[in-house]
């Protein structure tokens, strides 16, 4: 049984150093699934040459690249990507290797098995882990997902690793730049159900964070507004499935025998 498409859309800001480590993992580990794919990288003009050097890698993967003008944002990065995509499904993750490839089938594995819209990467579920990451950013990151606990039932609802069906996002449009954009399609996208799966987050070896004051305010920001949407019932929260590890073996399993 042949897999729907699933294209992979990475969002770049000078990661010249990773991307094409990235790239290479990514299509091994949607080969080794099984899985048809591409990927789309949007790179905000780095200086680093991550855009040029994407568009060197196309020559090898099916690979497109799409270059935005500057710093635009993670969420309008996002959209753009989909915009250009051309899978049934929809993949984003982090462009630094903080987010194992190898995630992205185990993802597709709980969409298809558990019948949802979408399947986020969780460190804050049982079975999630997190390496090499400071204590203060994990305080932050936490709080963070503290505070948008009353608008979704995903614990780490600032992930940036999720996979979705394409017709759960067409034509949504988002408010801002959208800092989490995970958070900000499952209130404003047609995702009636997802799932929550764990994984192993390992920070960055090399470069900076992307994390500022100013993404910091951003996100205040977006939190206000999609509280002010879910007061005005403009949203629901979806139906909600936690992925334990054993579950996840089983999922595994399941997609497995659906490729033979």
């Amino acid at each position: 049984m042949q897999s729907q498409p699933v294209s992979v859309v990475v969002p770049t800001y000078n990661e010249r150093g990773r991307i094409e480590r990235l790239v290479t993992e990514v299509f091994s580990s949607l080969a080794a699934a099984g899985l048809l794919g591409e990927m789309v990288v949007v790179d905000d003009n780095s200086p680093d040459g991550t855009g040029a050097l994407a568009d060197e890698l196309s020559a090898r993967f099916p690979l497109k690249t799409v270059h935005r003008a500057g710093k635009l944002g993670l969420g309008g990065a996002v959209m753009e990507g989909f915009a250009v995509a051309e899978g049934e499904l929809l993949a984003v993750l982090d462009g630094d290797l903080s987010h194992p490839p190898a995630a992205i089938p185990d993802l597709v594995a709980a969409l298809h098995g558990l019948g949802v819209d979408m399947a986020v990467g969780s460190r804050y579920i049982p079975g999630g882990r997190w390496r090499n990451w400071p204590r203060k950013r994990w305080l932050m990151s936490r709080v963070a997902c503290l505070m948008a606990r009353p608008l979704t039932p995903v614990r780490d609802a600032m992930s940036g690793l999720f996979v979705l069906r394409r017709d759960a996002v067409e034509g949504v449009r988002i408010a801002s730049a959208g800092f989490k954009i995970g958070l900000e399609l499952q209130m404003r996208g047609r995702v009636r159900s997802v799932a929550e799966v764990p994984y192993t987050f390992t920070d960055r070896e090399s470069g900076s964070s992307k994390m500022s004051t100013r993404e910091g305010v951003n996100y205040l920001a977006q939190l206000s507004i999609l509280y002010r949407l879910r007061l005005a019932g403009g949203t629901r929260p979806p139906r909600y499935h936690r992925v334990t590890p054993g579950e996840l073996e089983t999922l595994r399993a399941q997609s497995a025998r659906r490729r033979t």
